[in-house]
């Protein structure tokens, strides 16, 4: 549950910190693996789900 005020970031945003192009990006939220919301027709990810998927990411290498 997010909690305050949280950033929602555009795909390209998610692109630049992930450092992948635009169709992995949609692949992670069509696969569930990144949460995101839209915005009237504009996909938007709040930076906590980019946190928790790098979070996860990191747990899973280990």
């Amino acid at each position: 549950m997010i909690t305050g005020a949280a950033e929602l970031l555009t795909v390209p945003d998610v692109m630049a910190r992930l450092k992948v192009g635009r169709t992995k990006v949609y692949d992670l939220i069509r696969t569930h693996r990144l949460v995101s919301i839209k915005v009237d027709g504009c996909r938007r990810i709040p930076d906590q789900a980019v946190r928790d998927f790098i979070t996860g990411q990191i747990g899973e290498a280990a």
